[in-house]
């Protein structure tokens, strides 16, 4: 990388590190070496995949990998809802594969979808693949550690022609013709630090590994522009999708009933997110004309229980609230509990849709015509 490049890179970065989310300052700094080391045996177990040191499986199958440079909530599960189901329309053959994230099935493969019915219960895959698999009516999904066995699994009970490795791009071992590489646009690095630092799962030069960059939740940012020449400094040849999300839909949870995103409009609305950017979820109930009196917030891939209800509940009281709306991922968890079965606390769950503003047209050439 050239001067020039090097410090068009670092004077993007520190703009962007602005919007970071994580909390930092002095107390991390003792976390500093830790993160050196992860970053630099981040960087020998790429070189040793990209030199065949370490060695790659092949699926017989077209395989597209979504996934994130940060921990915590970029968008991507939209990502992969919105991928899936358009190469399903296209006629393809779709399966989506996930480790599943904090499941408590101990199950090596765990078989949430055939494309027809849910199986088991969102505890047990994972509330993310069990939103995906919701959502994606004819792909099948499964979930497990091992993503190669999972993606056999899934090739052996169908006849798959394309399967999407959700929260794929550290998954170096299952190789892969295109890496979709999701960046969140309020704070893309971050901090600018690895963890355990910061939210870096890997070097900004990871990022030349990336068949496109799909930037979500433009509207949330000021410095477009910022982002794009960070990618640019570091992935010249790499290109670089804008999206944003957009309310689709507002459902009703555990029921069939919809409404358009319309209705929220001057409602008071209590918020009940448990995902990675609570606020981004505060500002699209905002965007569809909300009034959000409160928001209850929970740690990312929360467990609820009747004790959770029951706060939201009362909080839904106290703040004279019409109307308790949830993001989908935690509607799939919520929509388990009897009370919400029985209708005895109504909740309703805001869908989102991915809105293309630029790129969609490379998108559908190299992505979904391939």
């Amino acid at each position: 990388m050239d001067d020039l490049r090097i410090t068009s890179f670092h004077r993007a970065e520190r703009l962007l590190a602005l919007g970071d989310r994580t909390p930092g300052g002095w107390l991390l700094a003792p976390l500093v070496p830790l993160s050196h080391l992860y970053g630099l045996a981040m960087r020998v177990r790429a070189t040793l995949y990209a030199r065949g040191l370490l060695k790659r499986q092949s699926l017989p199958c077209r395989v597209i990998s979504v996934g994130n440079l940060t921990v915590g909530g970029t968008g991507k599960t939209p990502v992969v809802i919105a991928l899936a189901a358009a190469l399903r329309d296209r006629g393809r053959k779709v399966g989506v594969i996930s480790r599943g994230y904090k499941r408590r099935s101990g199950t090596s493969i765990l078989e949430i979808s055939d494309g027809r019915t849910l199986r088991g219960h969102p505890e047990d895959s994972g509330d993310e693949p069990f939103l995906i698999a919701q959502r994606c009516p004819g792909v099948s999904v499964a979930v497990g550690a091992d993503r190669p066995l999972a993606g056999w699994y899934l090739l052996d009970r169908f006849s798959l022609d394309t399967l999407v490795l959700d929260d794929g791009y550290q998954h170096l071992a299952l190789r892969r013709d295109m890496d979709i590489l999701v960046l969140d646009a309020g704070a893309p690095f971050g901090n600018g630090h690895l963890l355990p630092r910061g939210r870096l799962r890997e070097p900004l030069s990871a990022m030349e590994r990336a068949s496109a960059v799909l930037v979500t939740r433009a509207s949330q940012t000021q410095r477009l522009d910022e982002l794009k020449a960070a990618v640019r400094a570091v992935a010249p040849a790499v290109p670089i999708w804008i999206t944003d999300f957009a309310p689709s839909a507002v459902v009703q949870v555990g029921g069939s009933a919809a409404v358009e995103p319309s209705a929220l409009k001057g409602e008071r609305v209590l918020a009940v997110s448990g995902i990675g950017n609570p606020e981004s979820f505060r500002r699209l109930l905002g965007a569809a004309g909300a009034i959000v009196v409160d928001h209850c917030v929970f740690a990312d891939h929360h467990a609820y229980s009747i004790d959770d209800l029951q706060r939201v509940r009362r909080a839904a009281e106290q703040a004279g609230a019409d109307r308790i709306v949830t993001t989908e991922k935690d509607a799939v968890k919520l929509a388990q509990l009897d009370e919400v079965k029985n209708r005895q606390v109504e909740l309703w769950a805001l869908r989102i849709d991915l809105r293309w503003l630029e790129g969609f047209d490379e998108w559908t050439r190299v992505v979904l015509q391939s």
